[in-house]
């Protein structure tokens, strides 16, 4: 795994840096390894984390179960110029239930612990919250690129050109300003900016790597503070998600998401997606350090 800081640079195929980043090598028992993305910041994205340690863990589980729930506790940043190792514990094997438990680290250091759960394919009873009514269609808003045009900062380049996810914003970003009412809750459009390959997993992954884009924004919008924000100190402590049903993460999906409460310096947000059809295909948790200035 190349770990020399001189290849690190934005992707020019975004999609195809995440689907490497996917891919990973085997380098012990039950001990994989995976690339870093780049990241203007040069902290590793917590959501590639996420995705890689479903990834890790599956590799350890029957290819009849699929993934229905993970948790994990962010403890370090991790850095873009070293790979991330993933250490797979088999806690659990049972008829219809395995779990797992992953530890990421970099250079032996821990970065992010996970617990897994994977469950085979069975019928039963069926409902669901049906998905927010009265939004825009995708294709009527504005792209993050059109969004952040003429804006020279390379991490507005990134968001803009270098995501592997098209990201359309309910009502509007808040990179710069917090536009219209200040309220706990927004949407995002998303989906990858390319084709997945038909592989259940690789979607759920890629689903996962997407839940961590946005998810403590209406904590910030609720108060009116922007991204941008002088001194500002916004970074994941766990996070939580439940896949309810397939879907593809390369067809528009919608990311419903709130914060029921901020306070002593964190934020709670939660979110859904559905997929155009209405169908609930995942909810997400996520608690983060929210620290604002003279707050």
């Amino acid at each position: 795994m190349n770990s020399d800081p001189s290849h690190l640079a934005a992707a020019t195929d975004p999609l195809a840096d995440l689907l490497h980043a996917l891919e990973l090598t085997p380098s012990g028992t039950d001990t994989f390894e995976g690339s870093s993305q780049w990241m203007p910041n040069g902290r590793v994205f917590g959501g590639q984390v996420l995705a890689q340690s479903l990834m890790a863990a599956a590799q350890t589980v029957d290819g009849e179960r699929v993934p229905h729930s993970l948790h994990a506790y962010f403890l370090r940043a991790g850095k873009v110029e070293f790979p991330v190792s993933f250490q797979v514990d088999r806690s659990h094997d049972g008829r219809s239930f395995a779990s797992r438990r992953t530890e990421a680290s970099q250079n032996g250091v821990p970065i992010m612990t996970t617990m897994s759960s994977f469950q085979t394919i069975d019928g039963g009873i069926d409902h669901q919250v049906e998905a927010p009514s009265g939004l825009p269609d995708p294709e009527s808003l504005p792209t993050l690129a059109e969004g952040l045009e003429g804006i020279d900062d390379p991490s507005a380049r990134f968001w803009a050109h270098g995501r592997p996810f098209d990201i359309r914003h309910v009502p509007s970003p808040i990179f710069l300003r917090v536009e219209g009412a200040h309220v706990a809750h927004q949407a995002l459009w998303m989906k990858t900016v390319g084709r997945l390959p038909d592989d259940d997993l690789v979607h759920r992954a890629a689903l996962a790597y997407a839940s961590d884009l946005g998810i403590l924004e209406p904590i910030l919008r609720r108060h009116g503070v922007p991204l941008s924000a002088p001194g500002i100190k916004i970074a994941s402590l766990d996070h939580a998600m439940w896949w309810h049903r397939a879907g593809r993460a390369d067809e528009w999906l919608l990311y419903a998401m709130e914060s029921p409460s901020a306070q002593s310096g964190r934020g709670l947000s939660t979110g859904r997606f559905y997929d155009r059809s209405g169908r609930l295909l995942a909810s997400v948790a996520q608690e983060g350090m929210t620290r604002v200035p003279g707050a």
